[in-house]
């Protein structure tokens, strides 16, 4: 939903491994830029489906924490890749940071260590310059080594063929990759509902979507991965946050996710969440993607870098806070993005 108050939008949405990239001071301002190489001939997805540059601020505060206790806080940085190219314009948080890569999924992380202050929180902000291009049918080349990762279950996301026989009793169907994703992408629209009141969505818990057959973002594409990984079609997760449909500057509540399956050596976008929502598009959101998006992480199951004490994050797109070892979820949070000319 969007509500417009004078010129603002407030858009709802909806063991130490791995490679250390940096260490910098708090407070810092250009970080650099991390720009994809041009798409090849025949590549491009923006000429049909448009772009939009826009700076984008990660603000959160932790919160609710006694002065001077210690946290540690493993923050998603946005990746430049096929779809949007990325420049980190400012980087603010208490103290020394390091800059650190997921190892299985390659998820980019900033990572500090800090007390809370006398009024017993801690703040942290990331500022970003953006172009994020639309993602037309045509997809994007698949980059990964090993797809085998794309094909496993997680904690939430079962692959055993239970979610396969709950939404397709009478038998899976055939034919060349992106038709039968295109049975389970209906398949999922056509047998759940975006509805949010009450509790048990939000996490990807497939299980509970199959018994409650509503749920948001997360839940609808967590069925849509787990049908696919049990056709043996790898499929992946991906989670950003959405912005204002019109060019402008406005605040953004929530995040938003999407899914995208493997055909022959490239990804296919599909929202069916947004298709749910919007049913004269249901067609588009089947391998378009809108430049309406920026993404921050992707997959499930994570183990962050430097490792955390209680184990793996169900998926990462507020800051993970740890205290004494727990996860601690006290945080207030502000995102805001605005289209730059």
């Amino acid at each position: 939903m969007l509500v417009s108050v004078g010129a603002a939008l407030t858009l709802v949405g909806c063991n130490d491994g791995g490679r250390s990239e940096t260490t910098a001071s708090a407070r810092q301002s250009e970080i650099g830029s991390t720009q994809p190489a041009p798409p090849a001939a025949g590549e491009r997805n923006d000429a049909e489906l448009g772009a939009r540059t826009f700076r984008f601020e990660y603000a959160v505060t932790i919160d609710g924490l006694l002065p001077g206790k210690p946290a540690r806080i493993w923050t998603p940085l946005a990746p430049a890749n096929a779809e949007q190219a990325v420049e980190i314009t400012n980087i603010d948080v208490p103290g020394e940071y390091r800059r650190t890569t997921e190892r299985k999924f390659g998820n980019e992380l900033l990572y500090f260590e800090a007390a809370a202050e006398e009024q017993g929180e801690i703040g942290l902000e990331v500022d970003y310059l953006i172009t994020r291009r639309g993602v037309s049918p045509i997809g994007t080349p698949a980059t990964e080594a090993a797809h085998d990762k794309f094909l496993a279950g997680s904690s939430l996301v079962p692959v055993d063929g239970s979610v396969l026989e709950r939404f397709l009793r009478d038998r899976p169907p055939e034919g060349k990759v992106r038709e039968i994703a295109r049975v389970l992408f209906d398949r999922v629209d056509s047998q759940l509902k975006y509805d949010k009141s009450g509790e048990g969505w939000g996490r990807g818990d497939v299980l509970w979507v199959c018994d409650s057959g509503r749920g948001n973002c997360s839940d609808f594409h967590s069925v849509f991965i787990a049908l696919c990984r049990d056709l043996k079609i790898p499929a992946k997760f991906e989670i950003g946050f959405p912005l204002p449909p019109e060019p402008g500057k406005g605040e953004i509540a929530g995040y938003h996710c999407w899914a995208k399956f493997l055909d022959g050596d490239r990804w296919i976008d599909v929202d069916i969440s947004e298709a749910n929502k919007h049913p004269e598009r249901k067609d588009f959101f089947f391998g378009n993607l809108p430049p309406d998006r920026v993404m921050f992480s992707t997959e499930r199951d994570l183990e962050l870098v430097p490792r955390q004490e209680a184990g793996p994050v169900n998926f990462l797109i507020y800051p993970y806070v740890e205290v004494d070892g727990r996860p601690y979820a006290g945080q207030r949070r502000r995102f805001t993005a605005e289209d730059v000319p």
